[in-house]
């Protein structure tokens, strides 16, 4: 039987925290993603017109990559007070930051006009991003997670996941509809601004719904039982986290390799080789983006509930493995310079992407104790973007340089896929945890470990 904290909640109230998550992480997304399809398209040209095309790339890809240098110290600061905090407040204040950061770089000057002061203000508004993202994940998951059904937690803790194929689907959109409409010069001069302003819009959107929902009853419950105890201070949840699931962290680490570094490959280095390798139009990437984005949001829910039934580990193997055997069919379709090849490639891709996608909300969320989950789980996903998704565009770029051919690019993927494989079958199924009793005894800790961490719920 449920226990009082992880009894079903009504209907309604679920639907409405699951859409407050939804929303919230489709703006972060998009506003993330915006400058990811951005960099590939624009921003070389704009923030980088002196160095040769191949190498503004990799340099615009470079500023690309340090958003991602920022997500570990949002997952630190954003983990620890959303851990003594409560998640709700912490999630109003990361949208507020990636909202605000997207809408300047929309009024950003570019190298022609203030000089190498543009790219170094890019640069910093990239950092902002990524300390707000580092931060949003774990709480909206969480939010999802600790209030919902524990039978069918897989299903519900995956519609968050859904803002990003929602959030790269706006934004490709928006990018598409406006290079589809301007010409290329007007493009370059003042359209690829209007897409960054939007944010100012969907910011007030989501935090008026954000604003609206609960803070989670598992999290409350503890942080009552918390400030009822009299005996020693409570440690801090990162201590609390290295000390007793340093082995959930890498497991997590792990199981975002293939998951980050496939994405992103998919999504955005895709818009660099098929039109320079393959010669495909932008406008033919950006729609095959756009349609398999669509397809992507359509089966997440559908992986997370088939998690509910078999498991977490089962579904995140079978994404992990077929990623990696997809990739070099992937560029041998791409190579086609064909439409309907490149639309397969990407939307084959994005489902099997989905298989790792859905049910990690549940997964990284099993795996720790109620007052250090926002940090371990943010923990556990935001480290390892900085070797996976951050480097992913910038490495693949730079072999397509040196090689001029797709097979380095399909073997990198394919050695991260080992190593989620890897990572994921040493872990533990976390299917049946009980998010209000999950603690160090239940990742196996000897007895003594778990009398410690009585002071931590």
């Amino acid at each position: 039987m449920a226990s009082p904290a992880t009894a079903p909640p009504p209907p309604g109230n679920l639907k409405r925290i699951v859409a407050a998550s939804l929303i919230g992480t489709t703006i972060e997304w998009y506003d993330f993603f915006l400058y990811g399809s951005a960099a590939a398209l624009v921003f070389n040209k704009l923030f980088f017109p002196e160095s040769d095309p191949l190498v503004g790339t990799l340099l615009s890809f470079l500023t690309y990559a340090v958003g991602f240098a920022a997500r570990p110290l949002g997952a630190l600061v954003f983990g620890h007070y959303g851990d003594r905090l409560g998640r709700k407040k912490l999630l109003v204040l990361s949208l507020l930051l990636m909202g605000g950061a997207t809408f300047a770089i929309g009024l950003l000057p570019t190298h022609a006009t203030i000089g190498t002061a543009a790219p170094v203000l890019l640069t910093v508004l990239r950092l902002v991003q990524g300390f707000a993202l580092g931060g949003e994940w774990g709480g909206a998951v969480l939010l999802v997670s600790e209030h919902g059904d524990a039978r069918r937690r897989g299903f519900w803790a995956s519609w968050p996941q859904t803002g990003a194929p929602a959030g790269q689907l706006l934004a490709t959109g928006v990018l598409s509809l406006l290079t589809a409409v301007l010409s290329d010069a007007a493009f370059g001069s003042w359209g690829w601004r209007i897409p960054f302003l939007l944010s100012g819009v969907l910011v007030i959107v989501g935090l008026w719904i954000r604003l609206s929902v609960d803070e989670s009853p598992v999290f409350r419950q503890a942080l009552a039982q918390a400030e009822a105890r009299t005996a020693g201070a409570e440690r801090t949840p990162l201590v609390s986290v290295l000390r007793h699931h340093w082995r959930d962290v890498l497991v997590a680490m792990g199981a975002r390799m293939a998951e980050n570094i496939g994405y992103y490959v998919i999504t955005a280095f895709i818009l660099v080789y098929a039109t320079a390798s393959a010669g495909v139009s932008e406008q033919t990437a950006l729609n095959a983006v756009l349609i398999g984005s669509a397809v992507h949001f359509a089966v997440i829910p559908a992986w997370g509930a088939l998690s509910d039934r078999i498991g977490r580990r089962p579904v995140y193997l079978l994404g992990a493995a077929g990623v990696g055997l997809w990739m070099f069919p992937f560029f041998g379709l791409v190579d086609t310079g064909s439409f309907g090849g490149l639309l397969v490639a990407v939307t084959v891709g994005l489902v099997l992407h989905g298989a790792m996608y859905a049910p990690q909300a549940a997964f990284f969320s099993e795996m720790f104790a109620t007052r250090m989950r926002y940090s371990g789980a943010s923990i556990g996903a935001q480290f390892a973007s900085v070797a996976a998704g951050a480097p992913a565009p910038l490495i693949a770029t730079a072999l397509l340089a040196d090689h001029g051919s797709s097979t380095p690019i399909a073997l990198y993927v394919i050695a991260a896929a080992v190593v989620t494989v890897i990572a994921v079958a040493a872990g533990r199924e976390t299917r049946h945890r009980d998010l209000a009793a999950v603690g160090p005894s239940a990742a196996g800790e000897p007895e003594a470990a778990r009398a410690a961490d009585a002071r931590t719920v």
